[in-house]
């Protein structure tokens, strides 16, 4: 019995023991031993020279250049097909052939009425010869009428005198009753003579003018007979083409890249012009057309270098040549995005039609230049640090208002790393710029500076961006935040090349940390330029060869007090 207390008594003391060990831990962890936080080193880094490429990322596909879609006007039967995939034709050379009996069999018939319409043509020729020889024979008959008419005038008057004489003779009875009577008779005669010259000739005329209708009727007949011919040639010429159409033929030089058709297969064009080939033009020249989004599209620039890599050349990276920036915007998952063609010489055809292209757009190379890390932009101390006397190229008011502020408020630093791209937002650069932008008075660049440091980190994007600038229009008199207003307006509408003029002239501001005395972090304000992701130019500020700040340090306290066990 005294063994078994004893044994319980150490089993107690053990667990005590134990409890008391972790309260221990927990409270020297829980502590935050700020001596100890201070002895954490830096990462470091130095700056040096070398070339910045700043770079755009995006992707598209590959496809001709000029791709030809060769269809068939016609229905009807496939009896023949002459090209197939990868087939290289020439223009006009046949790919593919359609039944054409029924549309020969319409052309014979169509040539034959052609041939009668020809026939019915002459024939009318022929009756309006005959009609103008009538006429004619008519005109001849009405002159001799119209002379036989003066003949008989002339007899007539001779008559009419040779009765005058007869009967003043006869009055003196020189001459006898019989002669006068005879001359009489004469004069009558010739008289009828002369009315029958008149009754001929209106006949004639009459005559005439029914010829000249009847040639009129085979004129306006003629022209029927015209229209006709040409209509059944028209027809003939149709029929002609359909039968052209049968073969279906290549329209430009090119491979063929599709076939949608197979011997034997009813052909039906009805409503539309149906697919049967698909042609490349020359695939020893694509293109790519890319997708730009709106942030990016102001920076790219037709001539401008772009390099892709394809999944079947794993390795290979492939180069081209931005053809073309296309006006044109499109909304795809609420993002705007402007294609670009880049344009790839393909001389061995490794590039096929289709395949996916991952590209980087080269919009800025800089040789030659101060670079910094991106880290070194990117990282903070965790507690306030002294600001360093002015550099030697402090932010100009002409820097950051009106069209020189084009790299925008929330570029900061740009980039991943705070140096030209997009996402770098630095809450203190944004903080430089409205002091002097707006000119705020002490009291105001105080409540600044609070509403920056009670930023939490990644808060300068989406939502939280938005907050931030509630927060100061809420300190800002209302002439201030009407020019805040204007100032966010012209920063988010600024543009690709202004960003890049200004980055290549001025720059844009930046903050790095070196070391300083007592081992504490010291602030140094750069002017930054273009950024590749991994490293930005330094255009003032730094040299090469300093040692900047790329991370580590003492971390902030979790706890500010002991550990409570079971609590």
């Amino acid at each position: 019995m005294g063994a078994f207390r004893e044994e319980t008594v150490k089993r107690i003391v053990t667990v005590v023991l134990a409890m008391l060990a972790i309260a221990a831990g927990a409270f020297w962890f829980g502590r935050g031993d700020s001596g100890g936080a201070s002895e954490v080193a830096y990462r470091t880094a130095t700056t040096d020279r070398g070339t910045v490429i700043a770079q755009i990322s995006t992707s598209g596909s590959v496809s001709p250049i000029t791709t030809v879609i060769v269809g068939s006007q016609l229905s009807g039967q496939v009896i023949e097909i002459l090209a197939d995939y990868n087939s290289e034709v020439k223009t006009g050379q046949v790919l593919a052939r359609l039944n054409a009996d029924q549309i020969r069999a319409r052309l014979d018939g169509a040539r034959a009425d052609l041939q009668q319409a020809h026939a019915a043509r002459r024939m009318l020729d022929a009756q309006m010869e005959k009609s103008r020889a009538d006429r004619d024979r008519a005109a001849a008959v009405a002159a001799d009428m119209r002379a036989q008419l003066e003949k008989s005038r002339t007899q007539h008057e001779d008559a009419e005198k040779t009765l005058a004489r007869q009967v003043e003779l006869g009055a003196r009875g020189i001459v006898s009753a019989a002669a006068l009577q005879t001359a009489r008779t004469q004069r009558d005669m010739l008289l009828a003579q002369v009315d029958s010259a008149k009754a001929q000739i209106r006949s004639s005329e009459a005559q005439i003018a029914a010829l000249k209708a009847d040639s009129a009727v085979i004129e306006a007949q003629m022209i029927s007979a015209d229209a006709s011919v040409q209509q059944r040639s028209a027809m003939v010429r149709q029929i002609e083409v359909d039968l052209s159409n049968t073969d279906i033929r290549s329209p430009v030089n090119g491979v063929v890249v599709q076939r949608n058709v197979e011997l034997g297969q009813p052909v039906a064009a009805s409503l539309q012009a149906p697919t049967l080939f698909l042609v490349a033009q020359d695939l020893k020249r694509v293109q790519i057309q890319a997708n730009v989004d709106e942030a990016d599209v102001g920076r790219v620039r037709e001539g401008m270098e772009a390099t892709f890599i394809v999944n079947a050349y794993p390795g290979r990276t492939f180069s081209g040549t931005v053809k073309q920036v296309r006006l044109g915007s499109q909304t795809v998952q609420n993002v705007v995005i402007y294609t670009t063609v880049i344009e790839v010489d393909n001389p061995d055809l490794d590039l096929r039609p289709g395949m996916t292209a991952n590209l980087r757009i080269v919009t800025e190379r800089r040789q030659d230049v101060v670079r910094v890390p991106n880290a070194a932009l990117r990282w903070r101390p965790p507690v306030a640090v002294e600001p360093p006397p002015p550099v030697a190229a402090p932010v100009q008011r002409e820097a950051i208002s009106g069209d020189e502020s084009a790299a925008g408020p929330f570029a900061g630093g740009g980039g991943p790393g705070g140096g030209g791209g997009r996402g770098g937002f630095q809450p203190g650069v944004f903080a430089d710029r409205i002091k002097v932008a707006l000119a705020l008075d002490e009291s105001q660049k105080q409540a600044l500076d609070k509403i920056v440091a009670e930023l939490p980190a990644g808060n300068g994007r989406g939502r939280g961006r938005g907050l931030l600038v509630e927060k100061i229009n809420g300190m800002l008199t209302e002439t201030q935040r009407a020019s805040f207003e204007r100032l966010l307006h012209d920063w988010s509408r600024g543009g690709g090349r202004r960003r890049q003029e200004a980055r290549a002239n001025e720059g844009i501001t930046g903050r790095v940390y070196r070391i300083g005395e007592q081992g504490r972090p010291q602030l140094v304000t750069v002017r930054l330029g273009s950024s590749d992701g991994a490293f930005t130019e330094v255009l003032s500020g730094l040299s090469a060869g300093t040692t900047v700040i790329t991370g580590g340090g003492p971390a902030p306290a979790a706890r500010t007090g002991g550990f409570r066990f079971g609590m």
